[in-house]
């Protein structure tokens, strides 16, 4: 009986040395200014005073949840005026296994700035029991296209949905932009989210989540909007749209609240979380970009989720906002000469903060910023725009990862499209954030173990020096080389 006992023991023994001296295969893949595209690159050997990167596994921080990109009209609609190859290598490029592979995206809830038109799905003024409700403005481009990008992605993706505007009739200004919704129409609206989800549940696209509106404090009067205080918007989460949804059997739909710039951020979680009650309808906070060209508001983020540990936290869009487009010119994005949009109108004093900037770096340095601040998702906003970066109605032209002249039939995959795959296609959903140590304060990085065992290790080098870099895992040294201006995924499995 012992000499069995003692065997067991010996083989147990065996067996844990040899998963902790598991080889780690290492897969590493570049973008640079030099010129790699999600190139997959040689590994090196080790070299004496490298950057030593720890990374800790038993650190855990949040869940991810995903990364993606906005299926908006705009997109749609340029989608359709390609050739059937080309607007399939861009659903490809998107949502395939070989592509950034999204996993977690955002769609519109009728018509907002980046749209051929206003429009609304209750068009009836008074309909209070939205008996003219319809989705059909969305079926010759946007269904298509989220349609068609099922049919490619292998594992899914969640749809996140938000509303520009309630319909005009609704609000005490009657108008697309600006005004309130009238106190006589909060059972309305919390209909029109349920009808919407009915519909297109119907439609074959289950919605993962909704934002109570989209920049809730305006846009400047300038596209569809609705105004609401973080007080306001809470009363009509607990007290309309919550209770709606959970009756009429959508209580799994994600509700988030905000939806706009992070450094208003304490103020509106504040109001959201204020109570158990209004916690309970509340999945968590979405956010935007566009007041952070300087900074990634840190003590924001980490405000938001200390108040609520057990809510998401996503960044909802982001997109270079302030010029048009480049287009097939690689360089540009990676030169300190795009500006935000804040810049047009911010007074001479005010200037300071709204610099130019890389647009590779702010993509990069953003969502790294953000996932070591306890951001678990982080959507792009358009997917695809034209040369103008339009269609517009508004004339409010933006960057997209991929760029298309439908005159031509032409695609232009920018650099931000690899920026993109460089977190969406080696994070995958439900990977933790792990913990490191990382000496040099020039580069940045964050690290994430995935479902499968894998660990996806994310850095950013903005330095005008290529550096060598060695990461630790384990028991095992990985030597790595990181060209100048460039941001590279280092993937480990075994």
């Amino acid at each position: 009986m012992k000499t069995k006992i003692l065997h067991i023991a010996l083989i147990t023994s065996l067996m844990m040395s040899c998963q902790s001296q598991k080889s780690w295969k290492t897969d590493i893949y570049e973008t640079s200014a030099s010129g790699n595209h999600l190139t997959k690159i040689d590994a090196v050997k080790p070299v004496e005073n490298s950057v030593k990167i720890k990374l800790n596994p038993e650190q855990k921080f949040q869940k991810i949840t995903g990364f993606g990109g906005a299926f908006t009209e705009s997109s749609a609609y340029l989608l359709n005026k390609l050739s059937k190859e080309n607007r399939e290598k861009v659903l490809q490029l998107y949502f395939g296994e070989d592509g950034a592979n999204y996993s977690l995206t955002r769609t519109t809830i009728a018509s907002c700035d980046f749209s051929l038109k206003h429009y609304t799905y209750a068009p009836v003024a008074d309909d209070k029991e939205l008996k003219h409700f319809s989705v059909q403005e969305d079926m010759n481009d946007l269904v298509p296209m989220i349609k068609d990008a099922q049919k490619i992605s292998k594992n899914g993706f969640k749809i996140l949905a938000s509303p520009w505007t309630s319909p005009p009739w609704m609000k005490d200004n009657n108008t697309w932009i600006n005004g309130k919704l009238l106190p006589q129409y909060n059972e309305t609206f919390a209909l029109y989210f349920s009808k919407y989800l009915t519909e297109y549940k119907k439609l074959g696209i289950p919605i993962w989540g909704i934002t109570v509106i989209n920049e809730p404090h305006g846009n400047g009067g300038n596209w569809e909007s609705m105004l609401f205080t973080p007080k306001e918007m809470t009363d009509f989460v607990e007290n309309f749209l919550g209770p709606k949804l959970e009756k009429d059997g959508y209580g799994n739909v994600k509700i988030f609240g905000y939806d706009q710039n992070r450094s208003e951020l304490k103020n509106w979680v504040d109001e959201m979380y204020r109570s158990e009650k209004s916690s309970k309808y509340f999945a968590g906070t979405a956010i935007h970009w566009y007041d952070s060209t300087y900074k990634i508001f840190e003590d924001e983020l980490q405000y938001a989720h200390q108040k609520n540990p057990s809510k998401h936290l996503i960044q909802t869009e982001a997109c270079i906002d302030g010029d048009i487009p480049k287009w097939k010119d690689d360089s540009w994005y990676w030169s300190a000469e795009a500006t935000d949009w804040g810049f047009d109108w911010a007074k001479e004093e005010e200037k300071y903060l709204h610099p130019k900037y890389v647009p590779v770096f702010r993509y990069a340095g953003d969502i790294i910023g953000c996932l070591n601040n306890q951001v678990d998702g982080w959507i792009d906003w358009n997917m695809v725009l034209d040369k103008n970066g339009g269609p517009n109605w508004f004339k409010n032209w933006c960057g997209a990862p991929i760029l298309v002249d439908p005159e031509k039939d032409e695609v232009y995959v920018t650099p931000l499209y690899y920026t993109m795959a460089h977190f969406s296609k080696f994070i995958r959903p439900e990977a933790v954030r792990i913990g490191f140590e990382n000496p040099d304060s020039d580069l940045k990085i964050t690290a994430a173990k995935n479902p499968d065992g894998s660990v996806a290790v994310v850095v950013f080098n903005p330095s005008e020096q290529a550096k060598n870099i060695e990461i630790s895992l384990e028991n095992q040294k990985i030597p790595v080389h990181i060209s100048a201006k460039a941001l590279q995924t280092v993937h480990l499995t075994f």
